[in-house]
């Protein structure tokens, strides 16, 4: 009955635990979904039901396993007090069955005493009575006597057998009762340790599945802002070439502009010329030399008004200074493009040599800067070419390198000015300032 108890308590316990943890599951599971749900717009601020922790489910495993440790130990309690009682209730048995043995045996000697006694008398009272009936009676009483002791001496040994072997079975009874006893005792801390093995490997699992989460967490975290930091190269770049375009029709609108004014300032001149050629036509009959003398200083008006014209010219405005930045980093050239931008320059980027190449028989920009390494054609072979050029011979080529050893080889390519990683952004924009200023257009 006490093994049954015992199983069917550790049966219990089992399904307590593996409840529990099926729980803990299902909330985790739910958490991790709750988690990548995504929010609608106007319920952040929602309060939302805490969710259960693997550390309460944790706790109310132990909490269990801590009762059902209780429960057991006062099962093995009551046990070992009910087997006390039974051993002693035994052994108050035994000994009164040893006092009755006792009792029968001081009989069985009081009866052989009695016997011996008549013996004695008979055999006395034989020799005192002569007549053989009444010895003859004596002996058969004698011998009943004597039949009757035997009799009880027979029943204690039986009784003293029957002791014996009562004892000796109470003896075996103990022993099977302590071995079970034991048995329950071991198997309850083996199913403890098992218990204990499975709670420790739970936890186990749950530190795992917290460190995935956070890894997961931490990954997700850092593509999100991969991808923040790609979109807003993206955009930079979008910004870089729209505003490149919008820099690309403004110096066409001011190239035709500029057209216009020359134009404008030609039949200008030629009305000028016309009139001047009328007056003097009228003024040619009044006198020949006012007439010589008046043409050769409309001549000299005309030239000097044409020289002053031809000559006038003002410093190139940073807005209009076109910089082309050629680098196979994508991150390079977004970061100088907003750095340039900030300084209202113009920027059109080039991805390769080759590309660079393109742009500049293209848009004709004022600076050109340039890594060393990229595909194809790299910064020194891309110097060697704008050198080579005689409409860009002259070009500022600033180059951004990591490497000392490259100065050599940069002054042997034709580069203006090498700067280094990391460079400082005052001696870059101090380099295009440099080469805006040495630029004049038309005033």
């Amino acid at each position: 009955m006490n093994e049954l108890l015992i199983w069917i308590l550790a049966a219990a316990a089992v399904a307590v635990v593996l409840l529990l943890w099926g729980l803990s599951r299902r909330r985790q599971r739910q958490a991790e979904l709750d988690r990548e749900t995504v929010v609608p717009t106007g319920l952040e601020d929602e309060p939302t039901a805490p969710a259960s922790t693997p550390d309460a489910d944790l706790q109310a495993v132990r909490e269990v396993e801590d009762a059902l440790n209780q429960r057991l130990a006062e099962q093995r309690a009551e046990e070992e007090r009910i087997e006390a009682e039974r051993a002693q209730a035994e052994r108050e048995e035994a000994a009164r069955r040893a006092a009755e043995a006792e009792a029968r045996e001081a009989q069985a000697r009081r009866d052989a005493e009695a016997q011996a006694e008549a013996e004695r008398l008979a055999r006395e009272q034989a020799d005192r009575e002569a007549p053989d009936a009444e010895a003859a009676r004596a002996a058969a009483e004698a011998e009943r006597l004597a039949q009757e002791a035997a009799a009880r001496e027979a029943e204690a040994r039986r009784a003293a057998e029957a002791q014996a072997e009562a004892e000796r079975l109470a003896r075996e009874q103990a022993e099977r009762e302590a071995a079970d006893a034991e048995a329950a005792r071991a198997a309850a801390a083996a199913e403890a340790e098992r218990l204990a093995a499975e709670t420790a490997a739970r936890e186990a699992e749950a530190h795992r599945v917290a460190e995935a989460q956070a890894e997961a967490e931490r990954l997700a975290r850092e593509q999100a802002e991969r991808e923040a930091a790609e979109a807003e190269a993206a955009r930079a770049a979008a910004e870089a070439k729209r505003l490149a375009q919008e820099a690309a029709a403004r110096e066409a609108e001011a190239r035709r502009a500029a057209e216009a004014q020359a134009e404008a300032e030609r039949l200008a001149q030629e009305q000028a010329a016309r009139e001047a050629a009328e007056a003097e036509a009228r003024r040619a009959a009044e006198a020949a030399a006012a007439q010589a003398a008046a043409q050769a200083a409309a001549a000299a008006a005309a030239a000097a008004a044409a020289t002053q014209a031809a000559t006038a010219t003002r410093e190139l405005r940073a807005d209009e200074t076109l910089v082309l930045v050629a680098d196979d980093s994508k991150i390079v050239r977004v970061k100088i493009s907003r750095l340039l931008t900030g300084q209202t320059y113009r920027v059109a980027l080039a991805e390769s040599g080759e590309q660079a190449l393109e742009l500049l028989a293209a848009e004709r920009p004022h600076v050109v800067i340039t890594d060393v390494e990229m595909p194809g054609i790299d910064g020194f072979e891309l110097t060697r070419q704008v050198r080579a050029n005689p409409a860009w011979s002259d070009l500022p080529v600033l180059m951004i390198t990591s490497s000392d050893d490259k100065r050599e080889q940069a002054e042997a390519a034709g580069v203006t000015q090498l700067l280094g990683k990391p460079y400082s952004e005052e001696a870059l924009i101090a380099a295009i300032e440099r080469a805006r200023l040495a630029v004049r257009v038309p005033a």
